[in-house]
C-alpha cells in the first residue's frame, strides 16, 4: 500500500511504537556515528544527523495529529543560530511538515467530500484534485462555487480525530519526540510543559466549527483594514470536518523571501502589527504563527490563514503580560518582578538577582530597546532565543513557573523573529510598539494608514479606539 493511502495510526500502542523503536535505533546509530568519528571518518555525526532529521520528519509526516504539529513548532526553533549546529539538519527537515504533508488520495477526498456535505457538494462548479497544501490536521484544495467565488477547502484526514485523542492521553509520546529532536541544539527546554502546550492547542484544531468561529472573528474585526486580510467563512460548504472559505491569493513563504528588500520589510511590519496588535487590544492571539499561514502580495498587503489555534486571554492576564512586556522595556526592573509575581511567573522569594532580571529582560527586549532600525540576523534570532530558554550560564526557567499565557504568548515573538530574519527585514521596532500601546503617534505609513482606519471604523460603529486591534 502506498504510504499516502496509509491511515493515520490509532491507538497509543500503535502510535508510540514506531517512534520508540526509531528513537532507539538512532541513539545506537548516533554511538556508531561518533566512534567512526574518533576513528578517522570526518563528518560521519553530521552526516548521521543529515539522514536521522529526513527519516524523523517522514516518521511524523504520517503520524499526523500532535506529532507532526510537534515537528512543525519546532521546525520555528532555528537552534543554528544559538552557534551550535547539531539541530540544524532537524530544523531544516522538520520545516518541510509546514506546508509539504503526504497528501490524502484523490478518491478518498471525493468520498469525504460526500459523507460530510451531502447534497450541499453541488454547490462546487469546479474542484481540484491536487491539494494545495497539505499539514498536520487537514489538507487544502482549491475549489470555485457556482456562484463564481474561487474557495478554499479544508478537509479534515479521517482517523485524526482519534489519533490526537490518543497522543493526548500519552503525554510520553510528544515528550519522546521533543526529548531527541532537542537534545542535539544543546539548548535547555521543559520538555514535559512543552508538549503540554502543543497538545492542548492541537486539540482545538480537529474541531472546524471552532476554527470557522474563529475565521468569522478575525474576519470581522479586520474588515475592510488597508493592508491585513482575513478569508470569510461559507457556512453552507462547512461541516465538522470540511472548512469552505474565501481563497486567498499571494506568494507563499519560499517566493517571498525572493522579493524585493523594501517589499520584505513592509510584510514584515504587517505580520508583526497583526501579530502583536491581536493580543494587545483584542485579546485575541493566533498560536500557529508559521510562515505557512501567510500569502504575501505585491502591494504589500499580507493574507491570514488557519485560526484553528486560537488562544484567547482574559482582560487581567492580557494587561499583565503586556505590562511587564512595557516595564521591561522601559528597564523598570522592580516593576517588572512585581507584575511577574502577580502573573504567577515568580514567587516573591524567588531567588533571581537584580542582575538576573536586567538579563532576562535585556535579552526579551533587545529588538525594542537597540539602535533602531532593527535588522533581523540569525544573531538576533539567537539573542531571542535564549531570552525564553537560557543557555548554560543562564537558566531563567529554572526560577519560574510557566503560565499559560506565558508559555504561548512568547511564542508569537520567537515565531516572528524567525519570519524576519528569514525575509532580511529592517524595522523600527521600538516605533511600531510604541503606537501598538498608544504611548505615541504612529511614524510608519503602515501605521498611519491603521489609526486611520481605526479612527474610520470607530467613528462608523460607535467603538472605542481601544475596541479595535
Amino acid at each position: 500500500m502506498p504510504h499516502h493511502d496509509r491511515p493515520v495510526p490509532r491507538g497509543r500502542l500503535r502510535r508510540t511504537m514506531p517512534l520508540a523503536g526509531f528513537t532507539a535505533r538512532a541513539a545506537g546509530g548516533r554511538l556508531i556515528a561518533g566512534l567512526r568519528q574518533r576513528a578517522g571518518h570526518d563528518g560521519a555525526v553530521e552526516r548521521f544527523h543529515e539522514r536521522t532529521a529526513v527519516h524523523y520528519a517522514e516518521l511524523l509526516g504520517h503520524s499526523k495529529g500532535a506529532l507532526m504539529k510537534a515537528g512543525q513548532v519546532l521546525s520555528m526553533v532555528d537552534a543554528s543560530a544559538l552557534g551550535n549546529g547539531g539541530f540544524a539538519p532537524y530544523q531544516k527537515a522538520l520545516a518541510r511538515l509546514q506546508t509539504d504533508a503526504p497528501p490524502m488520495p484523490a478518491t478518498l477526498v471525493r468520498s469525504l467530500l460526500h459523507d460530510e456535505l451531502g447534497s450541499a457538494v453541488h454547490l462546487f462548479a469546479e474542484f481540484d484534485d491536487e491539494p494545495v497544501a497539505a499539514a498536520s490536521v487537514g489538507q487544502v484544495h482549491r475549489a470555485a462555487l457556482c456562484d463564481g467565488r474561487t474557495v478554499a477547502v479544508k478537509i479534515q484526514y479521517p482517523g485524526v480525530a482519534q489519533a490526537i485523542r490518543d497522543d493526548l492521553a500519552n503525554t510520553e509520546l510528544l515528550a519522546t519526540f521533543l526529548r531527541f529532536a532537542t537534545a542535539a541544539s544543546g539548548m535547555v527546554f521543559d520538555i514535559r510543559g512543552m508538549a503540554a502546550e502543543v497538545a492542548a492547542r492541537i486539540t482545538e484544531e480537529v474541531d472546524y466549527r471552532h476554527e470557522a468561529a474563529m475565521i468569522t472573528e478575525f474576519s470581522d474585526l479586520y474588515r475592510g483594514h488597508p493592508y491585513i486580510r482575513i478569508p470569510e467563512v461559507i457556512p453552507e460548504a462547512s461541516s465538522d470536518r470540511v472548512l469552505t472559505m474565501t481563497y486567498l491569493d499571494g506568494m507563499n513563504w519560499a517566493a517571498a523571501k525572493h522579493a524585493d528588500q523594501d517589499l520584505k520589510n513592509t510584510w514584515a511590519e504587517v505580520i508583526f502589527r497583526f501579530l502583536n496588535g491581536n493580543s494587545r487590544h483584542a485579546n485575541l492571539a493566533q498560536a500557529d504563527p508559521h510562515p505557512g499561514n501567510y500569502r504575501f502580495n505585491p502591494d504589500g498587503t499580507v493574507g491570514f490563514l488557519d485560526f484553528g489555534c486560537v488562544q484567547t486571554v482574559t482582560e487581567e492576564r492580557r494587561w499583565l503580560f503586556w505590562a511587564v512586556v512595557r516595564a521591561g522595556i522601559e528597564e523598570r526592573l522592580d516593576d517588572c518582578r512585581e507584575l511577574m509575581i502577580q502573573m504567577g511567573l515568580v514567587s516573591a522569594e524567588s531567588p533571581l538577582s537584580s542582575d538576573d532580571m536586567r538579563r532576562l529582560v535585556s535579552d526579551m527586549t533587545h529588538e525594542i530597546t537597540q539602535p533602531q532600525p532593527v535588522t533581523y540576523t540569525p544573531e538576533h534570532m539567537a539573542r531571542s532565543l535564549r531570552g525564553f530558554f537560557g543557555d548554560d550560564d543562564f537558566l531563567p526557567a529554572a526560577h519560574m513557573t510557566v503560565t499559560p499565557e506565558f508559555v504561548f504568548l512568547p511564542r508569537i515573538g520567537i515565531a516572528f523573529s524567525h519570519i524576519a530574519t528569514g525575509l532580511q527585514a529592517t524595522l523600527p521596532t521600538r516605533a511600531i510598539i510604541d503606537d501598538l500601546d498608544g504611548v505615541a503617534e504612529p511614524t510608519t505609513e503602515l501605521g498611519k494608514l491603521h489609526h486611520s482606519w481605526v479612527r474610520e471604523r470607530g467613528l462608523l460603529c460607535g467603538l472605542d479606539h481601544h475596541d479595535q486591534p
